[in-house]
């Protein structure tokens, strides 16, 4: 059995089956016979919209239990908006949307022939999702998936796994036929593996650790060579120039997405790189905002800051932190527990000065509230420094002037660069990345159409005539 945790006062929550290789076995077996029989996949686009638009306003009107369920189990505030299950269903409706703009192609052909290339369902998916937006990530891969007329079977956290059920109960009261959806609660070393090296599952969509994106794509290749699509660590950079910019809007932004989630967000920009003349007048005001945050219950509309969102993830914050220290950087704020008569998992956002720019906190993802703050003098040192680390998912650049953005924003191997500010409406775009990650941060596009396309196979049809 799985035993989940309330990361805000450890106490023990309801018991969750967990899940074996048989299990996951059963699932898909019972989505290849959907696919098979083709109550989904032949599905015409317009009966699929009808069903994932029913889907999205469910998951609306349901929106404050699944919110609660996961600020229960991982501790995020249900005043975070980013994320949230409104969000998601937004995420069902545009997918509901696209359905029909997957175009496929009549291609060019020197013979007396018409070539036709269509795109396809792959058949049976798996996604392993993770804990820190549950019922997000989960949409943010089933929907497309649906969408594109695939068969799911999904494997949730065992941290976070309550909006995965609801989702799934949500989705066959919104008319999906039995079998095309299906949730297999377990840990990643057991279902998990048995999802990625099944013979019978034609894609598997991870978003995780690196580490565990590395051995999905080793377990396709070991099998069936299944298509995989992977979302993992980053290592984010603030860029931040003295070129006029107001450093107090700044300032809050870094703050504020630092703190968000208690920086468990694979995006989240933990490397402030600022230009020296305003490292240290920025580093101020960036501590003043943190100083703001109101943590506690996540369930209180009133907290902005949640714990972490286990022990072992408190525990990997603790190691970072004492790492930075060993490492030479200077712990300006923060870095404490705190709230420990609680009994959660709760610690200070932290931030770092003077941090070498090979330290641990300067390379590599911590998954938590730590920010490392390096210095530059001039946009190539600030490219150089923001480049030299093996992960490429986003990068924020802070400048006033239009050439300055787009040196830089050329310059970064990144799925996403975002000039002054936060991606904003990116539904159309996906989260932000229909671009592809680089690197550690994995492979393949999530959200936006181009995201959709991703479950789907390219088939080439070649009629011969005349």
């Amino acid at each position: 059995m799985l035993r989940p945790v309330n990361p805000s006062t450890g106490a023990a929550l309801r018991t969750v089956p967990a899940g074996v290789a048989a299990d996951a076995d059963l699932a898909v077996a019972s989505a290849r016979r959907t696919v098979d029989g083709g109550a989904w996949s032949r599905a015409a686009p317009g009966e699929r919209k009808a069903v994932l638009d029913r889907w999205a306003q469910l998951i609306a009107g349901d929106s404050a239990a699944l919110d609660a369920a996961d600020a229960v189990e991982m501790g995020k505030p249900v005043r975070l908006a980013a994320f949230n299950a409104r969000a998601a269903a937004g995420l069902v409706r545009f997918n509901a949307e696209a359905v029909d703009k997957c175009f496929g192609a009549v291609l060019p052909s020197d013979h007396p022939s018409t070539v036709v290339q269509m795109r396809m369902p792959r058949g049976v998916v798996a996604a392993i999702t993770p804990w820190n937006f549950p019922t997000y990530n989960a949409v943010l891969k089933v929907a497309p998936a649906l969408a594109a007329g695939n068969c799911v079977v999904l494997k949730p956290s065992e941290l976070a796994s309550e909006s995965a059920f609801r989702l799934a109960k949500l989705a066959l009261e919104a008319g999906l036929p039995p079998g095309a959806f299906n949730v297999v609660p377990g840990r990643g070393e057991t279902v998990g593996r048995a999802l990625a090296e099944h013979m019978d599952v034609d894609m598997v969509t991870f978003t995780g650790s690196s580490k565990v994106g590395k051995l999905m794509l080793q377990a396709a290749g070991a099998s069936n060579m299944k298509a995989v699509l992977t979302e993992c660590g980053g290592k984010s950079p603030h860029i931040v120039f003295d070129d006029g910019l107001d450093l107090d809007l700044v300032a809050a932004n870094i703050a504020a997405t630092l703190s968000a989630n208690t920086g468990q967000i694979c995006s989240v920009g933990s490397r402030l790189l600022v230009q020296d003349t305003i490292e240290e007048v920025l580093t101020h005001k960036i501590v003043a905002c943190l100083q703001a945050i109101r943590p506690g219950d996540p369930l209180d509309p009133e907290t902005t800051y949640g714990p972490l969102a286990s022990q072992a993830q408190l525990d990997r914050v603790m190691r970072y932190l004492d790492a930075a220290d060993q490492d030479g950087a200077d712990l300006v704020h923060g870095g404490e527990r705190i709230l420990e008569d609680a009994g959660g998992y709760f610690v200070q956002p932290a931030v770092f000065v003077n941090v070498p720019p090979d330290s641990r906190i300067a390379r590599e993802e911590i998954f938590g509230p730590v920010l490392a703050v390096l210095s530059f003098k001039d946009a190539d040192e600030a490219i150089r420094l923001a480049k030299d680390t093996p992960y490429g998912l986003a990068a924020y650049v802070w400048t006033s002037r239009m050439d300055v953005g787009f040196q830089v924003s050329k310059a970064l191997q990144t799925a996403i660069t975002v000039v002054n500010g936060q991606a904003q409406g990116t539904l159309g775009a996906g989260f932000g990345y229909s671009g592809e990650p680089a690197g550690l941060s994995g492979r393949g596009v999530e959200g936006g159409v181009a995201g959709l396309e991703s479950y789907t196979r390219r088939q080439t049809v070649w009629f011969n005539h005349g």
